[in-house]
């Protein structure tokens, strides 16, 4: 048994899939039906719930909120069934991610989780990140950002062997992005405009079936540290700096110990020595497919779970029986 991630061996890696999973399917009920609120709360309590069966002393370190904010699930909340005497587990999760996704009947939905032993992760502010990354294969440093976003995409082109027109870039379809899809027009590189589900499109620089190269631009800085568990476990680059809009978004760093405000974060500053990364598709997206319901009852599930000190990563599958409207717990 390897030293290094002695406490994550308690808890089971398929454990994370069934917390996962739990949300997932509570979620995927209200796919299409408007109600971004209502599908993020079906998939907190699930997952909240299925933390009770897990033998570890969880803290919630990236949540729902702040306590006053979330009933459950909020940063510092303790979970599992050995508070006090089971290992002691950083926990960081988002059981919708991409709550707009959902209630739309979008794709690239997930329900997303990410362990490490303690003090494994960041805390970070739910404040906005400037976030880079490429997947596995480069060369350390390839990314930079301090770099413009040519010098980015070019060292990436060079690296791959390609040209810089020939480079994909993934980027959160928001407003705020507009100079930087005027600059990467101006490149000639394509560029995947997803509409929420930044953790899925960082993810997606590892996989090559997606065939997108970079992730760039802004979303929130807890989805960084999940993007950051996972890329931890496949490999990558990422590079990562906190935006501040105003006083009181500084002061909420402040709380969680940061004070550089101009740090620039590696990958291993956001999730560090062995990590367990876990997804379920909410709805059908590059990652993984959707929940499916079928005849008599049954419902299906994808999920990919991986973990950093061994590299392992598998794709499960799952068949659900649905309980009959008579049955109980």
């Amino acid at each position: 048994m390897e030293q290094a991630g002695a406490n994550l061996d308690r808890v089971l890696v398929l454990e994370m899939v069934r917390v996962t999973e739990a949300a997932a399917i509570a979620a995927s009920r209200l796919i299409g039906r408007g109600d971004e609120k209502a599908a993020d709360a079906a998939a907190v309590e699930a997952m909240r719930l299925a933390f009770n069966d897990l033998y570890m002393d969880g803290t919630v370190v990236i949540g729902e909120g702040e306590r006053d904010e979330a009933p459950m699930l909020y940063i510092g909340e303790k979970v599992g069934s050995a508070i006090g005497k089971g290992p002691r587990i950083d926990i960081a999760l988002d059981p919708l991610e991409g709550t707009t996704i959902t209630a739309k009947a979008g794709p690239n939905a997930l329900a997303v989780l990410a362990i490490a032993e303690e003090g494994g992760l960041l805390n970070a502010p739910d404040v906005y990140m400037d976030k880079l990354a490429v997947g596995p294969g480069y060369p350390d440093g390839v990314i930079d950002l301090d770099r413009s976003v040519r010098d980015n995409v070019s060292a990436v082109a060079t690296a791959k062997g390609v040209e810089p027109h020939e480079i994909i870039v993934c980027v959160l379809d928001r407003p705020r992005h507009e100079k930087l899809i005027t600059e990467l027009r101006a490149i000639g590189c394509g560029i995947m405009l997803i509409p929420d589900g930044d953790v899925a499109g960082v993810i997606a620089t590892t996989d090559p079936e997606t065939t997108i190269d970079i992730y760039m631009g802004s979303g929130g800085a807890p989805e960084g540290v999940l993007a950051c568990a996972a890329l931890r476990c496949v490999g990558g680059q990422f590079k990562g700096r906190l935006l501040f809009r105003n006083d009181d978004e500084r002061q909420r760093a402040r709380k969680w110990g940061i004070t550089d405000f101009d740090k620039i974060y590696d990958l291993k500053d956001l999730a560090k020595g062995d990590c367990i990364f876990a997804a379920t598709g909410v709805t059908d997206g590059s990652l993984l497919d959707g929940v499916k319901r079928l005849p008599g009852g049954k419902l299906t599930t994808e999920s990919v779970v991986m973990r950093a000190s061994t590299g392992t990563v598998r794709w499960v599958k799952g068949e659900h029986r649905t309980r009959g409207p008579s049955e109980k717990g």
